[in-house]
């Protein structure tokens, strides 16, 4: 990874719940969070905030990201207007370049093609399966999943819908924001409210 950014993708609708636990934690711990839009014209999240991309999608380039965010969204299952993102994500693994999706970003990349031979989850088995894609035999009846990739490819984090704070923990592991111990708290604290995982935390 030669870039010194987390990409965000921001589009209309998106849902602006699921990365907010690995931003704030990436933020905090010195990584810089960009957002990139289809262009910079101001999106409209889920939640109703309007949100002004930093960068249009023709601007960004893999070696410039340590890693590109791919969040759900309606339009995921609606058309064609958000192809361009998984066509970066292509872009991004093929570069060596992790991507992280979840949600409605899975059924992206999956009629992309790029979950067709990596270990992966989603929502349920059967909501990738509608897109026709060729990798059911990879998905994984989890929280969240990394596949590493490889030396010739990027690593693929994903996670269902209900999932951000396990989709947080994978990219924390991933760029190394936390050693085993503190992740370990991390996720403890945050998705099993254990209040003794502060202290560990903080240590």
């Amino acid at each position: 990874m030669t870039g010194t950014s987390v990409h965000l993708a921001v589009y209309d609708t998106f849902a602006d719940w699921e990365p907010g636990f690995a931003t704030a934690q990436l933020t905090d711990h010195g990584h810089t969070v960009r957002t990139v839009g289809l262009t910079t014209a101001p999106v409209t999240t889920m939640g109703g905030v309007r949100v002004q991309p930093d960068l249009a999608l023709a601007g960004l380039a893999p070696g410039d990201s340590e890693l590109l965010i791919l969040t759900g969204a309606s339009l995921w299952d609606t058309g064609d207007t958000l192809d361009p993102f998984a066509r970066a994500a292509r872009d991004f693994l093929d570069a060596g370049v992790p991507v992280a999706a979840i949600c409605g970003a899975t059924a992206g990349l999956a009629r992309e093609g790029l979950l067709d031979d990596r270990s992966h989850t989603s929502a349920v088995s059967f909501y990738l399966a509608a897109t026709g894609y060729a990798g059911g035999a990879h998905y994984v009846e989890a929280d969240a999943v990394t596949d590493a990739g490889g030396a010739s490819r990027g690593a693929l984090v994903t996670a269902g819908p209900t999932e951000p704070i396990a989709f947080a923990r994978e990219i924390f592991e991933l760029l190394g924001v936390f050693g085993p111990k503190k992740l370990d708290a991390w996720y403890r604290l945050f998705h099993d409210s254990d209040a003794s995982a502060y202290e560990e935390l903080n240590e």
